[in-house]
């Protein structure tokens, strides 16, 4: 696995950026339309965890889950990546009451779960 550039302004010096896991996704998914039903008004929302993980944090918690390390090395920086995406949340907190509920290393392990079932 290739990480690209390790020379961000970030704490390991790799990207930053905002993993949710697809059950939160899909239950902000039903949410939505569910308030529109009910008589409410139509929004736009972020949908992520409100917290960033470093592409190196990723790569090692999938090492930790897996029960072995996940072999990487660092690339180049693309051009136009920035350090740190990171989804801001609260609209949709305060307007459907969403909230992530699945933790970094859960979404690692349904991931790895999925890809096994598909061997």
């Amino acid at each position: 696995m290739t990480i690209f550039c390790a020379d961000y302004p970030t704490p390991d010096g790799a990207a930053i950026r905002d993993y949710v896991h697809v059950t939160d996704l899909a239950d902000a998914h039903v949410l939505a339309p569910r308030q529109l039903i009910e008589g409410g008004r139509g929004a736009t929302y972020n949908v992520g965890a409100g917290r960033g993980a470093s592409v190196l944090q990723l790569i090692k918690a999938t090492g930790a889950v897996a029960g072995r390390p996940t072999p990487y090395a660092f690339g180049p920086r693309r051009e136009g990546d920035p350090p740190s995406l990171v989804a801001d949340i609260r609209a949709i907190g305060e307007g459907l009451g969403w909230r992530p509920t699945r933790d970094l290393e859960t979404m690692i392990a349904d991931a790895l779960r999925f890809e096994a079932s598909r061997a």
